[in-house]
């Protein structure tokens, strides 16, 4: 069998395991403002999921969440700056940081209409020779140099559509050269959970691999984990209708695996930049042929009275430009499992979401990278790393996806949980 993407290991645990704790760091002294609002499409007012606004001429970003809102905090000292708001498929704007509003700003896109008229592109005629040729220049294309990045992670489980947690944490992220095969390393700064396990039936349902099921989403920098060179002929690459980034002519391409091919292995979309070949952005999922071996790849334990099996397994990984250089900024990983209990009548469904955003970066001038007891391990299970949701200032001036409204409302929901059970205890 071939090498799959992530170490991404869902634990099914019974309920009763102890859940520890991790001291948080104390929070950077900065002073900032906070902006915030919502990203629209301008005809039919619908929210963009995922448009990135970025501090011009700065590492300082952020991404909207799944209702188009966003939270963006920059330093006093860089007031007087640009922000640019862009998204797959629309004409990028640069607004003034003096234009945001207090009580929240509305931001419209428009479509960005593909001529190829206007472009002095050739339209190759071999999609896959493409994809060859834009992951062989990434030696030329990405940053060569290691970066220090911040970045704010977050993992949630949904039963069904109930919340039953949210783990968030700030990584420092030492992110190597995209042509070394030295893997990324990271760090954690601080974290934070909200977890109501009662809602979890008999399981506690855990995931393993925190940030680095995440980070090796990194298609540019972990090739070989989809497209190694033996892996291309179980493929068929085909063109899609081309878009636009950042004014950009981009070369939409679908990738599936072959029909004759029955080991799990994945479909999606690759946006590549026409001119330079330059994966601007890429969606993809695992196509889920055999339940069962499915199972063995994500299930790390499970109760024995069930079968437990994935229905959904997604991914996305956006990049950024910064001085004609690419670097890896946002990615995201989206799992849907099934239990079926023996004696049962109906199933149970969760939702697993993991996503990180780099929000700032800078070059590494450290040398080696974190001590092997300093790094996050790759067994991690950050909801048990991470502390409570009990000071509301936590996370000071770091940037953060804003919570969807759906979590922030299980979030007061199981706060209002906990001071009942603390009255009760008094």
């Amino acid at each position: 069998m071939k090498h799959f993407l992530c170490p991404i290991f869902i634990l099914f645990l019974l309920m009763g395991s102890s859940v520890g704790a991790q001291e948080a760091q104390q929070d950077r002294d900065m002073d900032f403002r906070s902006y915030q609002g919502v990203v629209r499409d301008s005809d039919s007012r619908e929210a963009l999921v995922f448009a990135t606004l970025t501090l011009e001429n700065q590492n300082i970003s952020t991404v909207t969440n799944a209702e188009g809102e966003f939270l963006l905090k920059i330093p006093d000292s860089l007031a007087e700056g640009t922000v640019q708001v862009s998204f797959l498929g629309y004409r990028s704007r640069s607004i003034p940081i003096n234009q945001f509003k207090e009580n929240g700003t509305e931001i419209f896109l428009d479509v960005s209409v593909t001529s190829l008229q206007e472009v002095n592109v050739v339209v190759p005629r071999d999609a896959r020779a493409l994809v060859e040729e834009t992951i062989s220049k990434r030696g030329e294309n990405y940053m060569q140099d290691p970066l220090e990045m911040t970045a704010f992670y977050r993992e949630t489980i949904r039963k069904r559509r109930q919340n039953v947690s949210l783990s968030e944490a700030v990584i420092t992220v030492y992110k190597a050269p995209y042509s070394s095969p030295r893997h990324d390393v990271a760090e954690l700064y601080k974290a934070r959970k909200s977890t109501d396990y009662s809602k979890l039936d008999t399981v506690a349902l855990k995931l393993q691999g925190g940030p680095y099921n995440t980070l090796y989403v990194d298609i540019m920098k972990y090739p070989d984990y989809i497209f190694a060179e033996d892996y291309f002929q179980d493929y068929n690459f085909t063109f899609d209708r081309n878009t636009r980034i950042n004014d950009r002519l981009i070369f939409v391409i679908n990738f599936r695996q072959k029909d004759e091919i029955t080991e799990p292995l994945y479909t999606g979309k690759l946006y590549i930049d026409a001119e330079r070949k330059i994966l601007t952005s890429a969606i993809f999922s695992l196509n889920i042929t055999d339940p069962k071996v499915a199972s063995q790849l994500f299930v790390r334990k499970k109760p024995a009275n069930a079968n437990v099996y994935p229905t959904e397994v997604s991914y996305r990984v956006d990049y950024r430009e910064k001085d004609g250089k690419w670097y890896y900024g946002y990615s995201n990983a989206i799992l849907e499992f099934k239990i079926d209990w023996d004696k049962k009548l109906f199933n149970s469904v969760y939702n697993l979401t993991c996503e990180m955003a780099v929000t700032d970066w800078v070059p590494y001038a450290g040398g080696k990278a974190p001590k092997s007891k300093e790094r996050i391990r790759s067994s991690i299970i950050l909801s048990e790393a991470a502390d409570g949701f009990s000071d509301p200032e936590f996370w000071g001036a770091y940037n953060i996806i804003e919570p969807d409204k759906s979590i922030e409302s299980a979030i007061r929901k199981i706060q209002r949980q906990i001071r009942r059970e603390d009255r009760k205890s008094d």
